[in-house]
């Protein structure tokens, strides 16, 4: 829009070089660099009106001030809404101006400013996307790049600001924002508030809330919390409100002792959001969470109260890594989010001090980090970046899962006390700035004489794993000579990756571990040497070692019979990651693996286990059995699992059992127990069933179309009590017709970005509309569905364009489907983002490896 060409016309009268181009779409990073030499004291002061309807403007006001350094040429900022959103005027030192808008951005001439204090003020109506409107709540979500979305600003993490905020909203609505409440004005059935000024914050880190929440107050070591949410069930409130205030004391008391700085920010709230795009989000002052990760039913699993601790630790050690100290660009944003995670993982254990800790960092690291890091699609840790555009495309398992594998490798080798050390150092010499990598490199790289650079290139700035393989002699009974070996899966490359393992080594006496430095291509394991000949040698059998290991034949054939025998519950985990690579890269059959799960699921005590067992024998279920393999092996399948169920020891343990049971059954007798566990004829002995269990249960019964299914859906809507989750179950259903019209319907719905909205309404129908026993029929959404990635990437939150991928791809194995999405791949224009193209690439990665293995 162009509000008038005079003043920029006049601004550039009698200028000696010519007029710059008009910036791109997005933020740049010449544009980023350009402004960061020029504005500095940078203040927000900003204001909202949100109106009782949805469907009405959110009416905004920002007062921007800052210094600038340089006067002569325009200044951007980026103001870019969708079609809610509207500049009305701007003034300079209270005169209206005249300015430009092009490709998302306000021009602000030259004539309009000075060198040295600045003023703008901007009226406008705020953009809708990044504001996640609902009827009577709202919330905002900025990262990676997307306040500008909203309201104009510079929108780049190292242009940090101060920030204050009004809000008035209607009489009754709660609101959450980072500053501290300062006013209150309650007249004409609307509340007018003022909160105090932040500290400095970059642009995605500033946020508000505002709706009908309930506030819960709670305090802990001298601290006050609230907690804002939504939830119905008083209940269910009662049972978690103190735990979730605990978790988050402890994890601040911990933070602050680790790095030797008080939290930096002031107060501590937090909302709890229906259906929250992520499991968290570290706004100072006013974190934003999943409400399901945190108000846990009565039949939470172990696994899903320690990631309730985790993800709590995880956005509590935001405050200090990520907030107090940014990235400079967001090719750095994986720093934020391998400190958090790997903080978590400290934090979590004093709370939980019966669980295997080590065991813990294995299952919830290692699966998910090789899940991409396998494929085709994998990515660098640190990944370059031309504009904040792509920043979301960042995201994904090789930062939050392969990084803090690599940060806990970096501790072992400068140590930890050294490690801790030159992280207090980082914080405090950047606190409430920004820095990068290299930064925290040099830190470290004075406290230990190894090579970090060297180091963080094989780990950092590379893609891929090592492949580890065993080389092992056996003379008279004993070890002769145990070799490890390590080669680059892209040959051309050559890396090595410098690592401290612990290999396991396993016999007829027993379980020894044996700490080995991988520095080289190959290395000899002095230690063994003399050791009775092994039943087994598992190089990540101590839970350290990364890569794609690669057993020998006696150990593989040894695993395969006797896994349940091994003593050690940390090995028996390392021992089925290693089983599930040797399924991917075809060295054990599928059928071979779900019998070895079967033999040992009785066997297996650690509840961890049990359920990263339980994952695999779910996933080789539906992925890599056929049709006819499935219905011949679901007798003993599910008898397996009742029995499983029966003898679990807790209502945690009872609650895996029962889930797998419920994703996998098939029978009809299994079906119409179900069925019956449903309709409340029959409970589950140990096992109470929460709102969320039964419309699981619904929806399970639903997509295998038993005879009853539209009786059950219309039921459960009825018995529904909580808005939200009913407004979900009612957006889900038509993925769950047995009417192949309906779910065509359905999913032709979703090319308008604002059913979209609700991403995990969304990826919850997308799983049951491509569910194995739809997959024949659902294979005609699977080109449309890749066509639409792209517009994916540009309307949604960061994590969506991977999830919309593995709900549509992972319920097929079809060669048909692989050659739907080969051909796609082969047909991609030379513009099309590379970054997308892994992302296919990494999704597909199973639907590739089953149509091949499938018979």
């Amino acid at each position: 829009m162009v509000l008038s060409m005079m003043a920029v016309v006049l601004g550039l009268l009698g200028a000696e070089q010519p007029a710059k181009p008009d910036p791109d779409l997005g933020v740049t990073d010449t544009l980023a660099r350009e402004r960061v030499t020029r504005v500095s004291d940078l203040r927000y002061d900003l204001a909202f009106t949100i109106p009782a309807a949805r469907q009405q403007p959110v009416g905004g006001r920002a007062v921007i001030t800052f210094t600038l350094a340089d006067a002569t040429a325009p200044l951007v900022l980026d103001f870019r809404p969708d079609r809610a959103g509207l500049l009305k005027s701007v003034e300079v030192e209270d005169v209206k101006i005249d300015v430009r808008q092009v490709n998302g951005h306000v021009i602000v001439p030259p004539t309009a400013l000075r060198a040295g204090a600045n003023r703008i003020a901007l009226d406008f109506d705020a953009g809708d996307v990044p504001l996640n409107r609902s009827d009577d709540f709202l919330y905002t979500i900025f990262v990676p790049a997307r306040a500008h979305q909203a309201f104009p600003c510079f929108d780049q993490p190292d242009l940090k600001a101060r920030w204050t905020l009004r809000l008035d909203v209607p009489d009754g609505w709660e609101t959450l924002a980072n500053g501290e409440e300062r006013a209150r004005d309650r007249r004409d059935g609307r509340t007018r508030l003022a909160f105090a000024e932040t500290p400095p914050l970059s642009t995605y880190l500033f946020a508000f809330a505002a709706g009908r929440f309930t506030v819960e107050e709670g305090e802990r070591n001298g601290r006050r919390f609230r907690m804002l949410h939504r939830e119905t069930d008083a209940a269910k409130v009662a049972r978690n409100r103190d735990a979730i205030f605990d978790l988050h004391a402890t994890a601040l008391q911990w933070l602050e002792r680790y790095t030797g700085i008080p939290y930096p920010f002031g107060k501590f709230d937090f909302l709890l959001v229906p259906a929250f795009q992520f499991g968290g989000m570290e706004h100072p002052g006013a974190i934003f969470y999943n409400a399901n990760g945190l108000m846990l039913d009565e039949s939470a699993t172990q696994d899903q109260r320690l990631a309730r601790a985790s993800v709590i630790a995880h956005e509590t050690a935001h405050m200090w890594f990520g907030d107090l100290v940014t990235r400079r660009w967001f090719n750095d944003v994986w720093m934020k989010e391998v400190f958090a995670n790997f903080m978590a993982a400290k934090i979590v254990n004093p709370s939980f001090p019966s669980i295997n800790h080590a065991l813990r960092f294995l299952l919830a690291h290692y699966p998910a980090a090789y899940d991409v890091d396998r494929t085709a699609g994998a990515n660098e840790i640190r990944q370059p970046l031309a504009n904040l555009d792509e920043a979301g495309t960042l995201y994904g398992a090789i930062i939050y899962q392969k990084a803090p594998i690599v940060m806990r490798q970096l501790e072992t080798l400068v140590g930890a006390d050294a490690f801790r050390d030159g992280l207090r150092e980082y914080l405090e010499a950047h606190a409430f700035g920004n820095a990068s990598w290299p930064d925290l490199i040099a830190v470290l790289d004075r406290r230990t004489p190894e090579d970090l650079v060297a180091w963080s290139r094989a780990w950092v700035e590379e893609r891929g794993r090592p492949i580890l393989t065993t080389g092992l002699r056996v003379s008279r009974g004993r070890i002769a000579r145990l070799t490890l070996t390590q080669r680059d899966p892209i040959a051309s490359r050559g890396l090595t990756w410098n690592q401290r393992i612990d290999v396991a080594i396993g016999g007829r006496d027993g379980l020894h571990h044996v700490s080995v430095r991988m520095s080289a291509p190959r290395v000899d394991v002095a230690a063994a040497r003399g050791m009775p000949a092994p039943q087994f040698v598992l190089a990540s059998g101590g839970g350290l070692a990364y890569g794609d290991v690669h057993l020998d034949a006696s150990s593989l054939a040894w695993l395969m019979e006797h896994v349940a025998d091994v003593p050690d519950a940390l090995t028996r985990g390392a021992a089925w990651v290693t089983l599930w690579d040797a399924v991917l890269n075809a060295d054990v059959r599928p059928d071979a693996l779900v019998a070895l799960a079967l033999r040992s699921l009785p066997a297996e005590r650690d509840e961890l286990n049990v359920q990263r067992e339980l994952h695999y024998l779910t996933q080789a279920y539906w992925q890599y059995l056929g049709p006819a393999e499935r219905r011949a092996t679901a007798p003993h399948l599910e008898q397996v699992l009742r029995a499983g169920l029966d003898t679990a020891r807790s209502q945690s343990a009872k609650s895996a059992w029962f889930s797998a049971l419920r994703d996998i059954a098939q029978t009809p007798e299994t079906i119409a127990w179900l069925s019956n566990v449903w309709s409340r004829k029959e409970p589950v002995p140990g096992l109470a069933l929460a709102e969320t269990d039964e419309i699981r249960l619904a929806e399970e019964l639903a997509v295998r179309e038993v005879a009853d299914a539209s009786s059950i859906l219309d039921r459960q809507f009825e018995r529904t009590e909580n808005p939200d989750r009913k407004a979900q179950f009612a957006f889900v259903r038509p993925a769950l017709s047995a009417d192949p019209a309906v779910r065509d319907a359905w999913f032709a719905s979703l090319g308008e970005a604002a059913n979209r909205r609700r991403e995990p309404w969304v990826l919850e129908g997308l799983r049951y509309l491509h569910h194995p026993l739809r997959a024949e029929a659902s294979r005609k959404y699977l080109q449309r569905s890749l066509e639409m990635l792209r517009d994916i990437q540009r309307s949604g939150d960061i994590f969506f364009p991977k999830r919309w991928l593995d709900a549509t791809l992972g319920g097929h194995q079809s060669p048909a489907a692989a050659a739907t999405v080969r051909a796609f791949i082969e047909r991609l224009p030379s513009g099309y983002p590379e970054r997308l193209r892994r992302i296919v690439l990494s999704s597909a990665d199973d639907l590739f490896r089953a149509s091949r293995i499938v018979r």
